[in-house]
């Protein structure tokens, strides 16, 4: 029985959609696999049909508790070559996921090698494909395996010519399966919401992480590849334009990609370590960032003060956090919700993360002379209304901005503080004079970045007050539930998907003034601004808490309870949001 006719005759195709496919059908693509790519069935409908039609039974895996131990001893070679799974073992017979519902031979295949009856059932290739990528690693498949294929440099395209020095090393690490060993790590990378991707020579071998979400997560690497490592950290220093005999120095490049049609961008960094060298790749995904201030998830009050700030005629707004919390992004979002074709914003960057439409944008070179504070002094030869540095680093840079907004430039920047009252005091550390900070400073926005609980399984549940931190607004909850983390597919089991930010705006009245004038503390500034009713970081992440979209973990993990003390003398409460 042929799967068209089947599919025609249960109304999932018409007989010109068939004819079309079969016409198209020389490439050897299954035909399921072109009807779903085309976009005329979904596989899952098409799968369920035909396993009614055969006689073979369809499961949804993303239901299905799968028993893992069976992996010990499965030919790991049918896994990848035919896309089968192993599910679980019912009465001595082994269920085994397929995804092609005529090609049994495989299924015989498992059979003899384990030596069990074998029973198939239908389930989705991406789902299986999923389950593969989890569990057995991007890279699983067996070296024999890797050798007869050849590369799929189809989803993965390089918008930069690639340059070999015509060595051995080089040669090796433009083999076939090299190559599609470093296209698989990127497409998952990418798949996988990854910013960072972290390849680190270890005495046992070669250790892959991808950062997801602002955390760690290690990838199953068989110890097979190892054979491929120093091709691998070659092929990926060679699509990054950098000198591959070079192993002792660090170095620094840039791999510009197209992936399913969107541009990423991935800046690379190789550094020597005892074992090899050790590579980090910070992926920018230009078809996935949407910069949107009114999506930032701030509370309403902050959304609606920052948003006047940053329509200021002159002066300086500060964004403050570590690296990798969002300071980039918030400004981003800042700068086109004010971009208007009577305003003209000029930005100097180190680097030029992503392209904004509309926005002049130039990218420091400090090797050949061109720093921040030199270009900002060109910059402002170019008649801006609005100017955005990168980041004050140094006392020139600093004292360039100040300059800039003392003579009617509205100037974005971001300093490396914990807090926001810590910035007047960095600036003053720097050597900017007292009275120059709190003349030119309008404000100060200190941000965090959190892990959003998965929407699909984020549970409730009624807190004890006494298992809360000593800070919590219990006052607040008024008999509401919080939400915790569980874990399901759609967020690989680990409860969080995606991050929202969590905000500290420190606006400069006049006790700051005076404060900044005077050199006061941190510690001082910081409680004037609470005073005058700033909410913290900890504090609007509470707010995020009982709004149900991040756990009580989350804020513990990524801001300091330094305001307990506080909170337990006076018991002050964190005004709701309406």
């Amino acid at each position: 029985m042929e799967a068209g006719a089947i599919l025609v005759r249960r109304g999932l195709l018409d007989d010109r959609q068939l004819a079309q496919l079969r016409n198209g059908n020389g490439d050897g693509t299954s035909l399921i696999d072109k009807a779903v790519a085309l976009g005329l069935i979904k596989e899952a409908d098409a799968l369920r049909v035909l396993g009614e039609e055969i006689g073979l039974e369809f499961v949804d895996l993303r239901d299905v508790d799968v028993d893992l131990s069976l992996l010990d001893g499965f030919p790991h070679k049918l896994i990848h070559r035919q896309t089968l799974f192993p599910i679980r073992r019912t009465d001595g017979q082994l269920v085994v996921a397929t995804a092609d519902p005529f090609d049994l031979y495989p299924i015989d295949e498992v059979s003899a090698a384990t030596g069990l009856s074998v029973v198939p059932v239908l389930a989705s290739r991406t789902e299986i494909s999923k389950l593969i990528k989890k569990h057995l690693g991007v890279w699983s498949e067996t070296i024999d395996g890797l050798l007869e294929q050849a590369a799929d440099e189809g989803e993965v395209e390089l918008l930069d010519d690639i340059e070999t020095d015509g060595s051995e090393l080089s040669e090796m690490a433009q083999e076939a399966s090299v190559v599609r060993l470093v296209n698989e790590i990127l497409l998952e990378a990418i798949e996988s919401r990854a910013s960072d991707v972290h390849i680190e020579s270890q005495q046992a071998g070669l250790v892959i992480r991808y950062r997801i979400d602002g955390t760690l997560q290690p990838q199953p690497v068989p110890p097979e590849i190892n054979r491929f490592q120093a091709a691998i950290i070659s092929r990926l220093k060679i699509m990054s334009r950098l000198n591959i005999a070079e192993k002792r120095l660090p170095q620094d490049g840039r791999i510009k990609l197209r992936v399913s049609g969107r541009e990423i961008d991935v800046r690379v960094s190789v550094i020597p370590m005892i074992h090899g060298e050790g590579l980090v790749m910070r992926i920018l995904d230009k078809g996935a960032m949407v910069f949107d201030l009114q999506k930032l998830v701030m509370e309403p009050d902050t959304y609606a003060t920052f948003a006047d700030l940053i329509r200021m005629p002159h002066g300086i707004v500060l964004v403050t956090g570590p690296t990798g919390s969002g300071k980039t992004t918030t400004l981003y979002s800042a700068l086109l919700e004010i971009n208007q074709p009577d305003v003209k914003i000029i930005t100097t960057e180190d680097p030029v993360e992503y392209q904004l439409e509309g926005i002049n944008q130039i990218q420091v070179h400090p090797k050949i002379g061109l720093t921040f504070s030199s270009s900002l002094r060109s910059i402002l030869r170019h008649d801006p209304d609005i100017v955005l540095i990168g980041e004050i680093r140094d006392l020139e840079t600093a004292e360039n901005a100040i300059q800039a907004s003392l003579t009617g430039h509205l100037v974005f920047s971001t300093l490396h503080t914990n807090d926001a009252a810590g910035a007047y005091t960095r600036l003053g550390d720097m050597g900017v004079e007292p009275f120059l900070v709190a003349s030119t400073v309008e404000a100060v926005m200190a941000q965090r970045l959190v892990r959003r609980l998965c929407p699909h399984c984020k549970e409730a549940y009624y807190p004890d007050s006494d298992d809360l931190p000593g800070d919590f607004p219990v006052e607040l909850l008024d008999g509401q539930p919080l939400f915790r983390k569980t874990g399901c597919r759609d967020c690989r089991h680990i409860g969080y998907s995606g991050r929202l930010g969590i905000y500290e705006l420190l606006i400069t009245d006049d006790a700051i003034r005076q404060l900044a004038h005077d050199r006061a503390s941190t510690w001082a500034i910081g409680q004037a601004a609470i005073k005058q009713g700033m909410r913290t970081l900890r504090e609007d992440g509470w707010l995020k808490v009982l709004h149900g979209v991040t756990t009580v973990d989350e804020i513990n993990r990524t801001t300091k309870g330094d305001h307990q003390l506080l909170a337990k003398q006076s018991r002050r409460k964190i005004p709701r949001v309406v």
